[in-house]
């Protein structure tokens, strides 16, 4: 089904980079002291292959997921579909007759959720990538998901279209 509204969200606050870059950079400069220069790093050196495993989920693994991490939502004529790529590898679909509501908000993403990305905090499930603005959906099954959007009422206009449209199929 061809979506009716489509948002591709990418990772590009600068100060996320700078800790990305700061982290993958001390792993790297760690390994290649340690490996190729055969110097410890640090008092207490940890072992080479440990080293190892931590330049490749640090030093590699950390920034290709800021790097190639994006955050897909779809609204189509049966539900909104959500995929966290690399970490979905296909979407997830949530359908519209499961949705008892939804609605517009600002959100505090650290103190709600715990920052961005896929979180989870009291008041649900969160997938988000920045900002602090999406759609807060409530299940009917009493569970709440909030989307990030840099277009949250676009977003909230899709879903309330896709909604009359499923009611009228029904």
């Amino acid at each position: 089904m061809r979506p009716v509204y489509r948002e591709v969200q990418q990772f590009r606050q600068v100060w996320i980079w700078a800790i990305v870059i700061a982290i993958a950079g001390l792993v790297w400069y760690a390994s290649a002291r340690q490996i190729l220069l055969h110097r410890p790093f640090g008092d207490r050196p940890m072992p080479d292959i440990l080293l190892v495993i931590f330049w490749f989920i640090f030093g590699i693994g950390l920034p290709a997921l800021f790097l190639f991490g994006k955050l897909v939502t779809e609204v189509r004529d049966d539900g909104i579909y959500i995929r966290y790529f690399p970490l979905h590898r296909c979407f997830r679909k949530i359908a519209l007759k499961k949705l008892k509501g939804y609605e517009v908000r600002t959100y505090r993403p650290i103190l709600e959720y715990g920052g961005w990305g896929i979180r989870f905090g009291l008041k649900g499930k969160a997938y988000n990538v920045s900002g602090n603005r999406g759609v807060q959906l409530e299940l009917t099954n009493g569970k709440r998901l909030l989307i990030g959007s840099q277009r949250p009422e676009e977003l909230w206009r899709a879903i309330q279209a896709g909604v009359r449209w499923a009611v009228e199929q029904e």
